[in-house]
C-alpha cells in the first residue's frame, strides 16, 4: 500500500543577516524546490507573518517568519536501483531498455510505501551508463536533485572498476590529477589499488563517461564498473536488478552532505 497523503505545514524564522528571495530560501532550506516555491505562491499556500505572499519576487526579511501549507500531499518518490549492465539509466534510444523498467512490485525490496505508476517521471540524479552497474538514484525530487546534481554540490561517488592492462605507478598519478577532458582538467581524485587489475574510483564529479575516458588516456581499457556508493547512501546488499524506496532519513543525509 502507498503512503497516505498527510497534511504538510512548514514553519521556521528566517534569521539570514540580508532580505532573501523566498523561493530561493525555500530551496536552501530543503522544503521545495525554486519551481515548486513558485507554484506554492502562486495557489496562495505561503504566507509571511500571517500574511499570504503574492508576488512570486517577494523577499523575507531577517525576524520575519514564514509558513508554508502543502496541503494533502504525497512526499516526492526517490528510489535505489542495483542497476544490472543493459539497461540505460536516462531516456532510451531505439531499442534499449530503460532502468525504470525494473520498478515492479516483484522486484521490490521492503516496504511497498509511495509506489511509482506509469504517470511517475524519476530521472536519473547521476548517470550509470548502459555498459557500467550498481548503484543509480531515480527521484522526482527537485530538492534532492539539487543536492546531487547541482553545480554547487559537494558529493563524492565509489566506483570498483576493473580494467585489462599494465598498472604503473605514472598512470596512477596521473589519473589521480594530470588528466584533461574536453579541455578542461579533471578534479583530484582518489584511486586505490584493490586487487591486481581492480581499481577503487572516488570522484566529486560526474563528466559524460569520465573514468572509461580517464582510462583510455592512460592505456587502460574498463571491463567493468561499479557504482557503490553517492554520498552517505551505500547500496549495501540490494541484489542486482532488485529495488527499494529511499528513507527519509536516507533524503536528508544526502541533503546535508551536498553543502
Amino acid at each position: 500500500m502507498s503512503a497516505k497523503a498527510a497534511p504538510v505545514t512548514w514553519t521556521k524564522t528566517y534569521t539570514g543577516a540580508e532580505p532573501q528571495r523566498v523561493n530561493k530560501w525555500l530551496a536552501n532550506e530543503g522544503v521545495c524546490s525554486r519551481r515548486e516555491a513558485e507554484e506554492l505562491i502562486a495557489h496562495g499556500l505561503v504566507f509571511i507573518d500571517g500574511a499570504r505572499v503574492d508576488d512570486p519576487g517577494r523577499k523575507i526579511e531577517p525576524g520575519q517568519s514564514i509558513s508554508v501549507s502543502q496541503g494533502e500531499q504525497r512526499p516526492p518518490i526517490s528510489v535505489v536501483i542495483n542497476k544490472p549492465v543493459g539497461f540505460v539509466s536516462a531516456q532510451p534510444e531505439y531499442d534499449q531498455v530503460p532502468a525504470a523498467r525494473l520498478l515492479t512490485r516483484t522486484n521490490l525490496i521492503g516496504p511497498p510505501r509511495n509506489l511509482p505508476n506509469k504517470r511517475t517521471r524519476l530521472a536519473p540524479l547521476g548517470r550509470l551508463d548502459q555498459d557500467s552497474r550498481g548503484l543509480l538514484l531515480l527521484s522526482e525530487d527537485g530538492v534532492l536533485a539539487k543536492a546531487l546534481i547541482g553545480e554547487t554540490s559537494q558529493l563524492d561517488k565509489d566506483y570498483l572498476v576493473r580494467v585489462t592492462g599494465r598498472i604503473t605507478d605514472k598512470k596512477l598519478a596521473l589519473l589521480r590529477h594530470g588528466l584533461s577532458l574536453d579541455g578542461r582538467q579533471l578534479k583530484p581524485a582518489k584511486i586505490v589499488p584493490v586487487e591486481p587489475q581492480q581499481l577503487r574510483f572516488v570522484l566529486n564529479e560526474g563528466r559524460n563517461r569520465q573514468i572509461r575516458r580517464m582510462c583510455e588516456l592512460v592505456d587502460l581499457e574498463v571491463v567493468d564498473l561499479f557504482r557503490t556508493r553517492i554520498g552517505p547512501l551505500e547500496l549495501g546488499d540490494l541484489p542486482e536488478g532488485k529495488w527499494r524506496a529511499i528513507s527519509p532519513e536516507e533524503r536528508e543525509a544526502l541533503i546535508r552532505a551536498s553543502k
